[in-house]
C-alpha cells in the first residue's frame, strides 16, 4: 500500500491497517514566536516604506506647523492599519497554504485539528487574535488551552500548529504530541 497524502501534513505519522493512531507534532512554542517575528520584520519593514512613501510629500509641505499632520492622531490610524495588513497577510497564507513566510522557514503549518487545510473562516478567526490582541491571545491561551499548544483564537477556530515532518499511511485516528 502506497502513501496518499488524503490532504494530511508531511507531519502525520499515521498508522496502518492496525488502526494505530496518526501521530501529529505540535509545533513549540519558541518555533512559534520567531516564525512570529520573522513576519512582524517583514510586514513593518513593507509597512515602513509604504507609510514613508506616503508621508514623503507632507515632509516638504509649505503649511505653518498649526496646519501639518498632528503624530498623535495619526498613531490610532497607523496601529489599525498596520494591524489590518497583518491580518490579511496571515489570513491569506493560512489558508493557501498554512504557512507565513516565517513559518516556511521554520518548518511549521497552521492546520485543523485533524492536520488538514485551514479554510478561510477558520484562517481569518486564527488571523484576527495574532493580528489585533496577541499578548491577550496567547497569555490566555497558555493559561487555558496548553494541551493542544493554542492561542485563545487558534481554540476558536479549531486550528493548531504543527511541525512539519516526513509521513507514512494515513488512518483516521490521531494523537498529538508537543515537540
Amino acid at each position: 500500500m502506497g502513501s496518499s497524502n488524503n490532504g494530511l501534513p508531511p507531519s502525520a505519522n499515521t498508522g496502518g491497517e492496525d488502526n494505530r493512531p496518526v501521530e501529529i507534532v505540535l509545533a513549540g512554542w519558541v518555533d512559534r514566536f520567531v516564525a512570529w517575528l520573522i513576519d512582524f520584520i517583514i510586514v513593518s519593514i513593507v509597512l515602513g516604506v509604504l507609510f514613508a512613501l506616503m508621508s514623503f510629500p507632507f515632509g516638504f509641505s509649505f503649511y505653518s506647523n498649526d496646519m501639518a499632520l498632528d503624530r498623535k492622531n495619526f498613531e490610532p490610524f497607523h496601529y489599525f492599519l498596520s494591524s489590518l495588513v497583518f491580518f490579511g497577510y496571515w489570513t491569506y497564507f493560512e489558508h493557501t497554504s498554512g504557512q507565513s513566510i516565517g513559518k516556511k522557514l521554520l518548518n511549521i503549518k497552521t492546520t485543523n485539528l485533524s492536520g488538514k487545510r485551514v479554510d478561510i473562516k477558520s484562517a481569518a478567526l486564527e488571523s484576527f487574535g495574532k493580528s489585533f490582541l496577541l499578548p491577550i491571545d496567547v497569555i490566555l491561551g497558555w493559561l487555558f488551552t496548553n494541551n493542544k499548544r493554542q492561542r485563545i483564537f487558534n481554540k476558536i477556530s479549531n486550528t493548531i500548529v504543527i511541525k512539519l515532518r516526513p509521513r507514512e499511511e494515513l488512518t483516521e485516528n490521531i494523537r498529538y504530541r508537543k515537540d
